[in-house]
């Protein structure tokens, strides 16, 4: 059984591959959506990009939720503060297989 699962969201076209992969990899108690994007100023921004951006982790999030069950936190940013930290299995469709 997965517990902690970290979701990478790359390319937009890949979310529902991401979404259908997280459902796949069976229950977890807490998934962690990360969309890797380098964007200091997303959360305060208005302009109509960051707006997208905001809407399109709040999709990620609901959809995950209510495929898992889980609870689900998300961010935009850089993946290099969560190194060292432990996951029980990593999605992320942009590596063509290699987390599936």
């Amino acid at each position: 059984m997965t517990t902690d699962l970290l979701a990478i969201a790359g390319l937009a076209e890949h979310d529902e591959a991401l979404v259908d992969e997280v459902a796949r990899r069976g229950p977890a108690s807490t998934v962690t959506v990360v969309i890797d994007r380098d964007d200091p100023e997303w959360a305060l921004d208005e302009s109509p990009r960051a707006r997208a951006l905001r809407d399109r982790l709040a999709r990620l999030l609901a959809l995950i939720e209510q495929r898992t069950g889980a609870a689900v936190s998300g961010l935009v940013g850089d993946l290099r503060p969560l190194r060292g930290r432990w996951f029980d299995a990593i999605v992320d469709p942009g590596l063509a297989g290699a987390a599936f």
